[in-house]
């Protein structure tokens, strides 16, 4: 029975699956530290959403882990290379944030504009400054995204219903998907001082960690709205802080911060024309149900089915399509495992795999090969998850093709290896099921 790990809020239909799979799940929201290293040993699955923090501390602790299930989109609280290494697959839920995302964009944009948030805390003061509080009107206003992506594109939609004008950046994505009547696609730097709002849909990954700081913020109108509902981190708090005390921009909205909760000191809170929401964006009954059932389903389909949906950091997109090719792979990893004997504890060099006949993708019959020759080497659960990195990490120079050369062979897979000027030649013929051997050795 597998058991199941789940340390954040996620709804009921979601653990329903788990539970109608037979699998053992442990359901604790928000785990003492304790409680946490308890659970670690032997959990093959650890279901989590923005709340829990996954580190290479608690990666070493857990033996039988399988798969990491982020229900949502964002994974920066999951060390993923260290979860690689470990041959853990990270997934996660892309889609079932969306449409809340793009909502509280927009939510927080009107707010902003319309002061709403000072309006209400002044009459709860008993105050009526409604003279102070003129605001603006989105339409006909200039809208800055960063990152079109899902979310990206949502906010654009709701935009154009409210007659803004739409320009973007995103270095990832062609410009050619996009129609020019609604969106202008433009550097960064050209969007930051042309924008009369901005708003931030990237992931925070190095390049865009502080991609808005004191410089960035400098570059906006006085009269310019920043809004943040993607992650903390890709504005420095600080120097926003310092800019909206300052008049450098008009106002910001934010959502999300480098960290959560947000302390009563950080410098955001005495901030003037400021909107802040306790990380709210996925937050609506519809996409915790969303997020929660399609997480629990793609961690279910994945251990039972070996079927992979959304994997962060798997090199095969769909295991369960491997089935049709297993001859292959064993053969694969039969090649590697002997190539290894004949290494005579030689440094490995180079490995090289050509494929020839009725073989449509090399990737994965090289990835079988490198398992099996690198297998004996290494105390680490050797897979389809980290055998490339494992390879990486010890030097070893890796390559894999498709060639049209003509063979006796309906399918033929060839391995060369260098070794301190020592070269190993194996060849494998695979065409059917359990139906594979080694065809030349050595020449």
């Amino acid at each position: 029975m597998f058991k199941i790990l789940v340390s954040d809020p996620i709804a009921d239909k979601g653990i329903e699956i788990l539970d109608d799979a037979g699998f053992e799940v442990i359901y604790n929201p928000n785990p003492s530290n304790d409680e946490l290293q308890s659970y670690l040993s032997d959990i093959d699955a650890w279901i989590i959403r923005s709340g829990t923090k996954i580190s290479s501390e608690e990666l070493s602790d857990t033996r039988n882990l399988k798969v990491i299930g982020r229900a949502g989109v964002g994974v920066d609280n999951i060390d993923i290379k260290s979860a690689t290494n470990k041959g853990i697959v990270v997934m996660n839920m892309p889609d079932g944030n969306t449409i809340s995302a793009a909502e509280h964009t927009m939510a927080m944009m009107m707010a902003l504009s319309r002061n709403i948030q000072i309006g209400h805390m002044t009459i709860m003061n008993g105050e009526w400054n409604r003279k102070t509080l003129v605001g603006s009107e989105l339409k006909g206003k200039i809208l800055g995204i960063i990152g079109l992506g899902r979310i990206g594109r949502e906010v654009i939609k709701r935009a154009l219903g409210l007659e803004m004008k739409i320009v973007g950046y995103d270095p990832f994505v062609n410009e050619d998907v996009f129609d020019t009547e609604n969106i202008e696609i433009m550097g960064l730097d050209e969007l930051t001082k042309t924008s009369d709002y901005i708003s931030l849909h990237v992931p925070l990954i190095e390049s865009t960690q502080y991609l808005f700081d004191i410089d960035r913020l400098k570059m906006m109108k006085e009269s310019a709205r920043l809004i943040n509902v993607a992650r903390g981190g890709i504005v420095n708090e600080k120097d926003l802080s310092f800019a909206l005390n300052n008049g450098i921009i008009a106002g910001a909205a934010i959502d999300v911060f480098e960290e959560e909760p947000l302390k009563s000191d950080n410098p955001l809170i005495k901030s003037q024309n400021i909107l802040l929401t306790p990380h709210l964006g996925a937050s609506t009954h519809e996409a915790s149900e969303g997020v929660s059932f399609g997480i629990c389903r793609q961690v279910k389909d994945y251990l039972l089915e070996s079927k992979l949906s959304n994997p962060i950091n798997m090199p095969i997109q769909d295991m369960s399509q491997l089935k049709q090719i297993q001859s292959l792979l064993d053969l694969s990893e039969i090649m590697g495992k002997i190539s290894c004997q004949l290494l005579d504890d030689s440094p490995l060099e180079s490995v090289s795999i050509e494929c020839i006949g009725d073989i449509e993708d090399s990737k994965p019959i090289a990835l079988s090969l490198l398992i099996g020759l690198i297998q004996s080497m290494t105390d680490l659960n050797v897979n389809f998850v980290n055998v490339g990195s494992i390879a990486q990490e010890r030097g070893i120079e890796f390559t894999h093709s498709i060639s049209s050369e003509q063979s006796s062979y309906s399918n033929l897979v060839k391995l060369k290896i260098s070794s301190q000027g020592k070269e190993i030649k194996i060849e494998g013929s695979a065409s059917g099921k359990n139906d594979y051997r080694i065809v030349n050795v050595l020449d």
